[in-house]
């Protein structure tokens, strides 16, 4: 059997009773990307689909945890989708996003005037999911006096409306999410100690995308495949190269900034095959002029020093890159185009033919010597104008500046 549809885990029931819904068999690593959007092979990732498929079954409760951006709602959206409850409604609640005085009356629903504006009865949000699932995310932004409701729900399987007097029963599973560290919430009196243990039953964490970059090129290839799908597309895809820079990046907003930058690129740069040098002034890459800033003080030296010395080369690479261009530019006979505004009756035309004169490129002028007899010819065509120049040599401004100081020119 290949990879690609290896079996993970044997799916076990744990606690079957009588009457119980039969479960779906097993799933493929496949089955976890086209049933859930959860994409990776790396060890990390398949811990958590064993986690998975151990809990899905069940019903207890259970706490995914997390930065932001590594896919906490498509984990919970998988063990519904495993579990007894699936045909039943999965109810998604962003604690952080409901302002504090109308939280409860969102949860458990409220009585006809309970207060001003309550003109109706209204079902809450474990109402709607009575028979099915829950899903609190963000729940370490929820306020004290909600979190002692939702743990008699938890504990009781019941509750009362808000401005009601009638205890309602409902049949819920409850799946909670946060990026927090819920025990340093618990610390510093912001969390209730018994609901924290009542949620972390069980806990599934999800990896931070820097922390499994084996799994970057699947995620590419599906988030490519289906942008380009959606919005026909067509596009050259990416070299090994911008693939390994995409590994090498540290990616603080996880797979969501990922999946953002790859859309980004395939429109901006117009369906054109992406490489390294092409894809590095989309990431959020420091410049070497940065580089002196204080850094993090709880990471290893040696660890802060070969990313410095990475990104230095980085930087390196891609001016070598852009200086190969403005080279292959004037060894051609071909003139290229100048900015455009409008007023202007035609392109500007910059001519970067050889010349008679010893300014062509020879065989015994080094690099270094060709670089500063471009910039310098260059800045004299411009008058001295650096901005326009910076343009018209295809580098930044900054650049231009750095390699004036560099080579000592008189501008």
């Amino acid at each position: 059997m290949s990879q690609d549809v290896e079996t993970i885990v044997d799916v076990k029931e744990i606690g079957t009773t009588a009457g119980r819904k039969e479960l779906p068999p097993a799933l493929t690593r496949r089955d976890f990307e086209s049933e859930f959007g959860l994409v990776g092979r790396s060890p990390a990732m398949l811990q958590v689909y064993e986690t998975i498929e151990q809990v899905a079954p069940t019903d207890i409760s259970v706490l995914i945890t997390g930065e932001s951006g590594t896919g906490k709602e498509l984990v919970a959206k998988a063990i519904h989708g495993l579990s007894r409850r699936r045909h039943k409604p999965l109810v998604t609640v962003n604690c952080g996003a409901i302002p504090e005085g109308i939280i409860e009356s969102e949860l458990f629903g409220h009585e006809k005037g309970a207060f001003t504006g309550a003109v109706s009865v209204r079902k809450g949000y474990f109402e709607a999911a009575d028979g099915g699932t829950i899903f609190l995310d963000e729940i370490g932004d929820m306020p004290l006096g909600t979190q002692v409701k939702v743990l008699r729900v938890l504990e009781g399987h019941e509750f009362m409306r808000v401005g009601g007097t009638e205890l309602r029963r409902v049949d819920v599973r409850v799946i909670a999410a946060t990026n927090r560290d819920l025990w340093q919430r618990v610390q510093e009196g912001e969390f209730r100690e018994d609901l924290y243990y009542r949620l972390n039953a069980v806990n599934i964490r999800m990896p931070a995308l820097r922390e499994h970059p084996e799994d970057i090129p699947l995620l590419v290839r599906k988030f490519t495949r289906d942008f380009c799908s959606a919005n026909k597309i067509e596009f050259e895809g990416f070299t090994d190269g911008a693939i390994r820079l995409m590994q090498e990046y540290p990616w603080p907003g996880n797979v969501r900034e990922l999946k953002n930058l790859v859309e980004k690129v395939i429109v901006l740069e117009r369906g054109k095959r992406v490489d390294e040098f092409r894809l590095a002034k989309y990431l959020q890459l420091p410049r070497l002029e940065e580089r002196s800033l204080p850094v993090h003080l709880n990471r290893p030296k040696d660890e802060v020093e070969r990313e410095f010395i990475y990104r230095a080369l980085l930087d390196l690479k891609s001016e070598i890159a852009q200086l190969r261009e403005l080279l292959l530019q004037r060894v051609a006979p071909v003139p290229s185009l100048g900015p455009w505004r409008p007023g202007s009756s035609a392109p500007e035309v910059i001519d970067v033919t050889p010349h008679a004169n010893g300014s062509a490129v020879e065989a015994d002028v080094t690099l270094q010597e060709m670089e500063k007899r471009l910039i310098e010819r260059t800045l004299e065509r411009y008058g001295g104008n650096k901005r326009r120049a910076a343009k018209a040599l295809g580098i930044s401004e900054r650049t231009l500046y750095r390699k004036i100081k560099e080579y000592n020119l008189p501008f």
